[in-house]
């Protein structure tokens, strides 16, 4: 969800005013996901390197998301909407800790949409977290290194019983994954719009979503017409 800086600058604000600004755009891809039976939905919420922004920043950051959770769970409660978390979640102030924990606990039994918020998060720290508990395994005899293959190494993710994603939206018109679920997008579409988030709506997802119909998934494979 990149642009929130940009959009604020461009209005001559600080940056936590972009942030504020894209609680909006968070709300109406979340109802417009669900209006169209999206069954997961990921947001990229706060990696392990925003901790290197600005102390002011991320501790606004953190205020807001304690702020939006409180705001906003009454609304994903009734639109059947379970919330998750993806991360590093012991490291996130209390405050924040408690917020999440009430809200996945409220929502847990609700069967619309499942959306996870990745705080606190990186593609590699997670690897390394599976790898580590793999040796683990290994290392008190509950596992041999032959029993491991790619099922095995994916349910050791945070992303464990989760289809990996069909589509990846980059907005702002960023060209990179920035550590985003490495392993899970092997084999995801991307689409990159130059569309800043605190701007983006449902019918940018719509987009998105249109385009995403058009392509062919090949998984490396050459498909061949049936005759």
């Amino acid at each position: 969800m990149d642009g929130n800086g940009r959009w604020a600058k461009s209005k001559g604000a600080a940056r936590i005013f972009g942030h504020r600004n894209a609680i909006e755009a968070v709300r109406n891809v979340i109802e417009g996901a669900g209006e169209l039976g999206v069954e997961y939905l990921t947001l990229y919420a706060f990696s392990t390197e925003n901790w290197g922004r600005p102390k002011d920043e991320v501790d606004a950051l953190m205020e807001l998301l304690v702020n939006t959770l409180k705001k906003e769970i009454d609304s994903l409660h009734k639109n059947k909407v379970r919330l998750k978390t993806i991360g590093d979640i012991a490291q996130l102030p209390f405050d924040c800790r408690v917020n999440l924990r009430e809200a996945m606990e409220q929502t847990a039994h609700n069967t619309g949409l499942t959306l996870f918020i990745a705080l606190n998060y990186s593609g590699r720290w997670e690897m390394l977290k599976a790898v580590k508990a793999l040796a683990e395994k290994i290392k008190r005899g509950e596992l041999h290194s032959e029993q491991i293959d790619e099922a095995t190494f994916a349910a050791h993710l945070e992303t464990a019983n989760v289809p990996d994603p069909e589509l990846l939206i980059r907005t702002s018109g960023e060209m990179r994954v920035s550590n985003f679920l490495l392993w899970q997008i092997a084999y995801t579409e991307i689409y990159i719009t130059p569309t800043l988030w605190p701007d983006f709506r449902k019918e940018d997802l719509y987009m998105a979503i249109c385009e995403y119909q058009k392509r062919e998934r090949r998984f490396g494979k050459v498909l061949t017409p049936i005759a």
